[in-house]
């Protein structure tokens, strides 16, 4: 299916509503679940949810979602997670993914990490203009969702092994060349992060690259953890 057959697929309200939600969990999510976060009966989430994994925007699988096994565990649910693949159409046709590649190559060869890393830096701040660094990981979030990261809150633990809160991306927007040069790209998105958050404010961006996930976290600043 081509990419505008498929985000067209998005259209209709109801199924706009499942996929935000399947999206935002982050995890594989059933019907059952889907339906009532969407205020939709069980049938039709079903059918929408199967039309969305027709067009490549999900993808489905199955498993007991009691957390049983063996006999009496009921038969496995279907249940859905957002596609791996990424969708985007320009018209006229552009392909600024190519360009990306070839410069990111060339940086790569020439050895520009820190130059590069130095304009991230400085895109940051021009994007967060004149606004102060970030107040806490609330605004934080704000910020990055802003910017399509999907960003979540994680309980993690901390330097001293207290608990601690941890702010997540579900979404790298550079993934497509971060795959291909992920030293150079992550290093630019860090750089990215540090400007628009701001760097002497009561929150830091570091790298805690996990599969599937963008490779910079947020969490408070160690000078600001009382």
């Amino acid at each position: 299916m081509e990419d505008i057959d498929a985000i067209a697929v998005l259209q209709d309200p109801v199924r706009r509503r499942l996929y935000e939600y399947v999206v935002a969990q982050g995890r594989e999510v059933g019907r059952n679940e889907a339906a009532e976060a969407a205020g939709v009966s069980r049938t039709l989430a079903a059918h929408h949810l199967d039309r969305m994994t027709d067009a490549g925007l999900l993808e489905s699988g199955s498993r007991r979602l009691t957390g049983r096994s063996g006999p009496g565990a009921g038969r496995p649910a279907k249940v859905y997670t957002r596609a791996r693949a990424e969708r985007s159409v320009s018209l006229p046709a552009r392909d600024y993914r190519t360009a990306a590649e070839l410069l990111a190559e060339a940086a790569e060869q020439a050895g520009l990490d820190a130059g590069l890393c130095a304009a991230a830096r400085r895109r940051g701040e021009v994007l967060r203009g004149s606004a102060a660094p970030c107040g806490g990981l609330e605004e934080a979030m704000e910020t990055l969702a802003a910017r399509g990261y999907e960003p979540h809150l994680e309980e993690a633990e901390g330097a001293t092994g207290e608990p601690a809160r941890v702010v997540r991306m579900r979404n790298c927007p550079f993934h497509a060349v971060a795959e291909r040069f992920p030293p150079l790209v992550c290093g630019m998105n860090l750089a990215l992060l540090e400007g628009l958050l701001g760097a002497d404010g009561p929150v830091r961006a570091r790298m805690d690259a996990r599969p599937g996930e963008c490779c910079v976290v947020v969490e408070t600043s160690k000078n600001n953890d009382d």
